[in-house]
């Protein structure tokens, strides 16, 4: 008898954890050398950033010039002259306002001086006579102590009377040659003439190599997909020349509005303020307040009373509201595209790297930033952590909200979802899809026993919540055509597929089918397949017809012999998880049908990628009468049987609909 072979060691049930590769310590010091690069080279970079912002604002009248039939090299020429025209302009305002304003400030120490004394008189005067008493009683109290006593040296006033006045020395400079005058004034010009030359260089290049630098960055991040590449480029380019060309119009506007306002209020150097106040609104959120905190002091300084600096407070007070929530919004919409904490974490990390100049472009900074993680798939991080928009689909929210056990946030965001779709199309594109999602953890074993019934009391909760929703179309607003991309909130995170029938609820339903238990709505065998029944339960119910809703087991072998069947008319199965040809499938309506043999059958596969959708030979095998892929076809079959225009038993299957929301990797797409 010859040895046995040895049997092969068993499979591990648990796979052994996979060994971590080096491409995120790459990563990580990928992102530290480019950190490292930007602080570092700060003279290199910020003049190149600075100048792909500048191309962006003058990449319009460029092609305006071009198409006046300019020629390439004059359009050029003519926009970086204008707008060097425009930046020399502006700085000798400045100079000038700055020369003016320091030779009249020893005018103003005299008011200053005064209202000094008055605060002196009033309570603040109080203030330091009371820091003078606690110093008069802690000097009591240290001569009071014996230890202090014994210790302190005795005076020696002889030795005091011995000492000799000081002499007083003075020291003189020589005067300054014209060659220490010109070094003393050039130097403190030379470093921003040189980054100014550097960044009207580089934008020459950049505006005449547009279509070249284009084809380049394509080739970069887009090779593989021309045609979608290049559209994004385009497109991505001609929104943020607009958002940035709209910005700085709005800004000049509301520097010219505070430069007249202070004029007319009597507040020296307003074109200064103006100016300042226009740069700062670039600023996010503090810009306002630096801006309006320099003149009110000064206009305190200057007026003999308080009037000036209240008219200048309200003077901002009414600028900056009307500008940010009055005509901001009604030129781009509400949002750029950012979040507020990308904003806030941009500004104070910018100016970290750039110090006041990158507190400036931040955001004009980041946003390029989203913009380029939007369209390009390798930097879809930059979008996921700077955007607006939200980090989840609809349904992988409500899957996050069934496992954390929070039904009144899921119930929250179902109700805001709900006034821009019908409840049939939430039911499919959201909690539908974030059912699959939980019933396909629960089969691949992910899923506790208490994460499952805790799912399950969640999506119960929700479908008792929304049971007073009405199953109709909500008007539909028109949205605003927005330079970057719509915020979140305005714009819907899935599209309602277009329906061709009439709605279902304008036909009329037969009074038989009125009665409880009209459609008999079966779970399948899925632990949430009856979440699913339910929804199509109520769906129908809110259309007309008569339901009730039973579990597998009321149809199982056991069970179908005490089923009741009075006054079905149609029955429905639902199916979150199914592969294949499922042999109890096919049991199951072979059952049915010999317990209700005149009855037709509709079988919702929810998920509509299923094979026996597509298979008139699986179809033929199983025995249904109607194979559906939503709610909303299952909703309009029963609807048509209930009215009889429904005739006989249709075997071919539905089409399934495209989802809009149903993967994960699945992103909003940016409107035209």
């Amino acid at each position: 008898m010859s040895a046995a072979s040895p049997s092969p060691p068993p499979q591990a049930e648990i796979p052994p954890p996979s060994v971590p590769g080096i491409s995120g310590l790459m990563t990580l010091i990928v992102g530290i050398v480019v950190l490292a690069a930007l602080y570092i080279g700060q003279d290199v970079f910020l003049p190149i950033v600075l100048a792909i912002l500048l191309a962006f604002v003058l990449a319009p009248f460029v092609d305006m010039m071009r198409r006046w039939h300019l020629g390439r090299v004059p359009s050029v020429i003519i926009a970086v002259l204008v707008a060097l025209g425009i930046i020399v302009s502006l700085g000798g305002i400045i100079g000038f306002q700055l020369a003016g304003l320091a030779s009249d400030l020893p005018r103003y120490q005299y008011t200053i001086k005064e209202k000094l004394g008055s605060l002196r008189e009033g309570s603040l005067g109080r203030l330091p006579a009371l820091l003078k008493n606690m110093g008069r009683e802690f000097d009591r109290a240290v001569q009071e102590n014996p230890e202090e006593k014994k210790g302190a040296p005795s005076p020696a006033p002889a030795q005091e009377a011995e000492t000799p006045a000081p002499l007083p020395v003075e020291v003189h400079q020589p005067e300054p040659t014209p060659v220490e005058l010109a070094r003393n004034f050039l130097l403190p010009m030379l470093q921003p003439l040189a980054t100014t030359g550097i960044v009207f260089v580089v934008l020459v290049f950049i505006l005449l190599q547009r279509e070249d630098l284009r084809d380049r960055m394509i080739r970069l991040f887009g090779s593989s997909d021309l045609h979608r590449t290049t559209i994004a480029m385009d497109d991505a380019a001609r929104r943020l020349s607009r958002y940035f060309l709209i910005q700085l119009g709005l800004n000049t506007a509301f520097g010219v509005f505070v430069a007249v306002g202070l004029w007319a209020i009597g507040v020296p150097s307003p074109l200064l303020w103006g100016v300042f106040a226009a740069l700062m609104r670039f600023v996010p959120y503090i810009g306002s307040f630096i801006a309006a905190a320099f003149p009110i002091m000064l206009a305190a300084a200057v007026d003999p009373g308080w009037s000036m600096a209240v008219l200048t407070a309200a003077l901002f007070l009414l600028g900056e509201p009307l500008m940010g929530h009055v005509i901001e919004p009604v030129v781009y919409g509400q949002s750029t595209g950012l979040s507020p904490f990308a904003v806030v974490l941009s500004a104070i990390f910018w100016t970290w790297i750039w110090g006041p100049v990158g507190l400036l472009i931040a955001t004009p900074l980041t946003l390029c930033l989203v913009v380029l993680g939007r369209h390009v798939e390798r930097l879809e991080f930059l979008d996921v952590l700077l955007g607006d928009r939200p980090a989840l689909t609809p349904a992988e929210n409500l899957y996050q909200r069934m496992l954390a056990g929070d039904p009144d946030e899921a119930l929250e965001s179902a109700e805001a979802l709900l006034r821009e779709r019908s409840l049939t199309s939430y039911y499919d594109e959201v909690a539908l899809k974030g059912l699959q999602l939980a019933a396909n953890d629960a089969s691949r074993g992910v899923l506790t026993v208490h994460q499952l019934e805790r799912v399950k009391a969640v999506v119960g909760a929700l479908i008792q919540d929304l049971d007073t929703h009405d199953d109709r179309e909500p008007e539909r607003k028109e949205t605003v055509d927005e330079p970057v991309a719509p915020p979140a909130s305005e714009q819907p995170a899935i599209k309602e597929p277009a329906v061709a029938q009439p709605s279902p609820a304008a036909m009329p339903v037969r009074e038989e089918w009125r009665s409880e238990g009209a459609v008999l709505c079966v779970a399948g065998r899925g632990p949430l397949d009856g979440a699913a029944a339910s929804m199509l339960a109520q769906l129908l119910t809110k259309h007309g017809l008569g339901t009730r809703t039973v579990p597998y087991e009321a149809v199982s072998r056991a069970g179908i012999g005490s089923l009741d069947t009075t006054n079905v008319r149609m029955v429905c199965l639902s199916y979150l998880e199914i592969g294949g040809t499922p042999a109890h499938l096919r049991y199951l309506l072979r059952r049915l049908r010999n317990r209700m043999p005149d009855v037709p059958i509709l079988v919702g596969l929810w998920p509509a990628d299923d094979a026996v959708l597509s298979n008139q030979g699986r179809q033929a095998s199983l025995g249904a009468d109607y194979y559906v892929s939503t709610l909303r076809e299952a909703v309009v079959l029963c609807v048509k049987n209930a009215t009889g225009e429904e005739k006989g038993h249709a075997r071919t299957p539905s089409p399934p609909q495209p989802s809009h929301a149903a993967t994960g990797s699945e992103r909003l797409p940016l409107p035209a």
